[in-house]
């Protein structure tokens, strides 16, 4: 019966602590973007990027054969 006296003020300091990190963790952001880094993981980066025209104005510049 003792235990009881240092089991539940332990118990009530780690919910605490568990609150604490929760009510962190929703003001710092960590929950707004559930679905975007699973969808990120599926894109395809892949694909060939057409150069700009200041791109192809400094390749010009560089090799004067072209």
């Amino acid at each position: 019966m003792e235990i009881l006296y240092l089991l539940i003020p332990l118990g009530l300091l780690v919910l605490g602590v568990a609150i604490w990190g929760f009510l962190w963790a929703v003001k710092s952001g960590q929950f707004d973007d559930m679905e975007g880094p699973a969808h990120r993981i599926l894109m395809d980066d892949d694909d060939i990027r057409i150069p700009t025209r200041n791109s192809e104005n400094t390749a010009k510049k560089q090799d004067p054969a072209k």
